[in-house]
């Protein structure tokens, strides 16, 4: 059975300090070449945290990385050019992100939010976007997610 490590990155910018190096080093593995490997597979989300699962076969020593996707707070951020959200996501909005930025969000992190349809994935952004004090299109995410329900109708 693979031992398993699990870390939250900066994407592009891992480095073998006490993080990765005290969790990889008594498993006889190069940190070095799993430093490099995660830069490379990482690099694309730069400025952002990317959750990292290194797995490792005691026997051989060998290697594999599963890279998620960042936190959809995290995409948000990026999309409006922000580093955090609104302390104050009832009364202070931060930034404004378009239909189709949220949609492309929740393609993103179709994977990592299985059973969800795509409707329930956008809605699940967009829930995001109030907690964080983004409005979509310029509207209240809260008022835009009632909406979006409604016009569902009922299950």
């Amino acid at each position: 059975m693979a031992d398993e490590v699990s870390v939250l990155v900066e994407g592009g910018k891992a480095a073998a300090g006490a993080q990765l190096g005290s969790a990889l080093g008594p498993l006889g593995v190069n940190v070095g070449l799993v430093v490099q490997q995660i830069n490379e597979q990482t690099k694309g989300f730069a400025g952002m945290r990317v959750p990292v699962v290194i797995r490792v076969d005691p026997a051989t020593r060998q290697f594999t990385l599963v890279v998620g996707r960042p936190p959809t707070a995290a995409l948000l951020l990026k999309e409006i050019g922000k580093e955090t959200g609104s302390g104050k996501s009832k009364s202070e909005v931060i930034g404004d992100v378009s239909l189709d930025s949220v949609t492309k969000i929740a393609e993103a992190k179709g994977a990592d939010l299985h059973g969800r349809t795509a409707e329930e994935r956008i809605n699940q952004v967009i829930g995001t976007c109030v907690s964080m004090g983004i409005s979509v299109e310029g509207q209240d995410p809260r008022a835009l997610l009632k909406a979006r329900l409604a016009a569902r109708g009922p299950r």
